[in-house]
């Protein structure tokens, strides 16, 4: 008898199986359908703040231009308690309907919002709290050091205004990727999901515009988060979540391998359905069973650098083999 069963921000999980915030999981009938097709926690779609900002322009392009501006305040007000409480009710709602832990999503631009929302999320009763700080180094000026001390600060200031588990969700653009979690881990944080997929531009060549290019990942996409997780392993004391790329069970227990504690899967379930969690699970329970291993803690991280007999070389060896195939 298999145990697919997992521990992920402190959170007990029948699998490691996590399905991404998307729009799979922004309506309580989308998170009933993952919880039946056997997710083992689901991640609630990001509440943006510049969502609740556009609502609140078209609430000031209504208003008359010379109306008063304490009512003009009132329906600013009105715009942003509308957008944060339908978020609010879907937490509300999702908790009643479904027994697996469901973790919320902020995704903000102004400091003060994102201790004020996540405050409303833990009394909303959400297991757990995903910060998606999407801070990316796309100004020449941009000084490196302060981007990732405003991640810090961020982290921070909700740590100690919430109670409920937070995990960060991580791009891979930082200077340095482990000092950069060891500061997230000081800084409070329960897990780590390796990677944030950004938007990804391509050009329409006949109309010579700028577009967006493929919006799912590809199987091929898995190299990288596989990688820092088998470096992470046991060097933090954080949880390490493999996310982009993962596409079935193979890709699964290869995170597990690496050291992952839990996956977070999208992009499969966009182009296979739904159905696809229950497939991944027997992939895994079949694997496990041909190599008799009971538990995913059975062979959790033994590919990692940790387990490598050759820790140091471990990483430049990969990128020899890669380069000139030695074996």
């Amino acid at each position: 008898m298999t145990d697919l069963s997992t521990t992920y921000m402190g959170l007990k999980l029948k699998n490691p199986l996590i399905v991404s915030s998307s729009s799979l999981t922004n309506k309580i009938s989308g998170v009933k359908n993952a919880a039946e097709a056997g997710a083992g926690a689901i991640v609630l779609k990001s509440l943006f703040e510049e969502q609740i900002l556009a609502e609140m322009r078209k609430a000031e392009e209504s208003t008359p231009a010379d109306y008063h501006p304490e009512a003009s305040d009132y329906l600013q007000n009105v715009s942003e308690n509308l957008q944060s409480a339908e978020y609010l009710q879907l937490i509300e709602g999702g908790k009643k309907e479904v027994d697996i832990p469901l973790i919320a999503s902020l995704n903000c631009i102004s400091e003060s919002k994102w201790a004020d929302y996540a405050k409303d999320v833990e009394a909303a009763g959400a297991d757990g709290l995903e910060l998606n700080i999407a801070i990316l180094p796309n100004f020449f000026d941009n000084n490196p050091e302060k981007i990732e001390q405003r991640v810090i600060e961020i982290l921070k200031l909700v740590r100690s205004r919430i109670s409920i588990p937070i995990a960060v969700k991580l791009g891979p653009y930082y200077t340095s990727i482990p000092a950069m979690v060891k500061k997230l881990e000081k800084a409070g944080a329960a897990s780590l999901v390796l990677f944030n997929r950004f938007y990804r531009p391509d050009i329409d060549l006949d109309k010579i515009k700028l577009t967006s290019a493929y919006r799912y990942s590809s199987p091929e996409e898995i190299s990288q988060s596989l990688r820092w997780i088998g470096l992470l392993h046991q060097h933090v004391k954080c949880d390490l979540c493999g996310a982009t790329g993962i596409f079935d069970g193979n890709g699964v227990i290869k995170q597990i391998l690496a050291g992952a504690q839990a996956v977070q899967i999208c992009s499969t379930l966009y182009i296979n359905g739904i159905r696809q969690i229950g497939i991944i699970k027997e992939r895994m329970e079949y694997w496990m069973e041909q190599h008799k291993y009971s538990s995913l803690d059975n062979f959790r991280g033994i590919m990692s650098q940790q387990s490598s007999k050759q820790q140091k070389e471990y990483e430049r060896l990969q990128y020899i083999k890669a380069l000139v195939g030695i074996e």
